[in-house]
């Protein structure tokens, strides 16, 4: 799947300040459910996150805490919501963010 990422905490006018990269889609378990991201907002979280954290070598982090999309599958435990079904959250910062195609998130924090 497509993403915008960092590898490095550089000035925004920078042209590798963000990045397209290719990334394995991702596949829910538990209570996750796997979101096709059809909007995403700019939070000043992106922005705090990008200049204090760098990314470890070869990785790069995709930023992004607000989506809005469509579930197009959910973990096994998952019962709140169903392929189809349009939700919007503020994700975890402790999980990839959605400034990408697919996206998984807890449902218990989906609306």
């Amino acid at each position: 799947m497509k993403a915008v990422a960092y590898r490095e905490s550089l000035p925004i006018s920078d042209p590798q300040s963000l990045i397209d990269v290719e990334l394995p889609e991702p596949v829910a378990t538990g209570r996750d459910l796997l979101v096709e991201v059809r909007a995403v907002s700019v939070n000043p979280v992106d922005t705090k996150m990008r200049m204090r954290s760098t990314p470890g070598p070869g990785e790069a982090f995709v930023l992004g805490w607000d989506a809005a999309g469509v579930v197009v599958a959910s973990g096994p435990d998952a019962t709140l919501f169903q392929p189809g079904d349009e939700v919007w959250y503020a994700g975890a910062i402790d999980r990839p963010g959605t400034n990408a195609q697919f996206h998984l998130v807890d449902e218990r924090i989906v609306g």
